[in-house]
């Protein structure tokens, strides 16, 4: 063989191994796409973080799981927990998931940040949170115009169950730094706090409140679980429970979004047609910790919170900036733009 041969026969093997590495290349960039949710393929992967998974006011994310309502529009979902909203919005912003199934005001207080993050399902239009006080301190905490001096649980110091327990308290009169809010979870260790004096009372929501009044260990000082208790509370509809996500992400995958909002959609309109007991019987059995009667109870206590089109109540938006404002320093002066933390482009089209 010739010189001039070999070298040719050689350019064009390159050629080929080249041209065969940007082909796998390629292939291997299709099947990332395929699960990491890009571009809305069937068999989509999407990791969604949900703020306590075992909450009735997050209930609609495993519902839709145990439904199979993921799965009917090809979507491969992986539903995650952290006991409290903000360490969900921590995932969501460091890039571990792609959604988060928490408390809509968080995308307001990211945007303080420079994050720019939206709704994209509304699922409640209230905050289906109460506030729970021990039978220990009740003679002397009987309102938020009592929590001077008081220690106070909440899911985490950051978390909606902060925002709220802050703004009751100033609502009421009593500065922020008059009472102490302390970081206990949710469910057992809330209980447990409040069994053994760490606070004196705390916020909460089903089926945890369920299980502190079977058990006679405190009483409701604040029920913003329907529309008339978010109203008395807070002067207005509070949207909470949603799915939220990285709006830039959001644009990059338009397809996959509209799939998972068909899915929470459809499953919002489930749970409006179904009684408390139905749905209880859809939901994983070790959720129903105070047996299945009392989880039932818990669910329907809860129900009002919900939307039945996950879209955005009118006001909402409004009154979320307004609570957060009279506490929130980040957000007293900050211009906000009520219009980029949210979108219903999802939802005006969900089947």
């Amino acid at each position: 063989m010739s010189r001039r041969t070999f070298m040719t026969k050689f350019t064009t093997a390159t050629a080929a191994l080249a041209a065969l590495a940007v082909l796998s290349g390629c292939a291997d960039e299709v099947s990332s796409k395929a699960t990491d949710g890009g571009g809305g393929g069937k068999g989509a992967k999407v990791k969604i973080m949900v703020g306590g998974i075992d909450k009735v006011i997050y209930m609609p994310a495993m519902l839709a799981q145990r439904l199979g309502y993921f799965k009917d529009e090809g979507l491969n979902i992986e539903l995650l927990s952290e006991p409290a909203g903000i360490d969900a919005t921590t995932s969501l912003v460091a890039g571990n998931v792609q959604g988060v199934v928490g408390f809509y005001d968080h995308t307001l207080d990211l945007q303080t940040k420079g994050k720019q993050v939206e709704s994209v399902v509304q699922l409640a239009q209230t905050p289906g949170e109460v506030e729970i006080v021990s039978n220990k301190a009740a003679g002397s905490l009987r309102s938020p115009k009592d929590f001077s001096g008081k220690k106070l649980g909440v899911t985490g110091l950051g978390s909606s169950t902060d925002f709220l327990t802050k703004y009751l308290g100033v609502h009421d009169g009593v500065a922020t730094g008059k009472f102490t809010n302390v970081a206990v979870g949710a469910g057992q260790t809330f209980i447990s706090a409040l069994q053994q004096g760490s606070i004196d009372g705390g916020m909460t929501t089903d089926p945890t409140v369920a299980q502190i009044l079977d058990k006679k260990l405190g009483k409701v000082l604040v029920d913003m679980r329907t529309p008339e208790g978010s109203q008395k509370a807070l002067g207005g509809l509070y949207p909470s429970s949603s799915l939220y996500m990285n709006t830039d992400w959001v644009n990059g995958h338009k397809e996959t979004v509209q799939k998972l909002a068909n899915a929470f959609v459809r499953t919002l309109g489930w749970m409006s047609s179904h009684s408390p007991e139905e749905i209880a019987a859809k939901m994983p059995s070790d959720y129903a910790q105070g047996g299945e009667g009392l989880y039932a109870q818990a669910i329907k206590s809860t129900l009002p919170m919900f939307t039945k089109d996950g879209k955005m109540p009118a006001d909402g938006p409004a009154t979320v900036q307004r609570v957060l404002k009279s506490f929130n320093p980040n957000l007293k002066n900050a211009t906000i733009d009520l219009k980029k933390t949210y979108t219903t482009e999802f939802t005006d089209r969900a089947s």
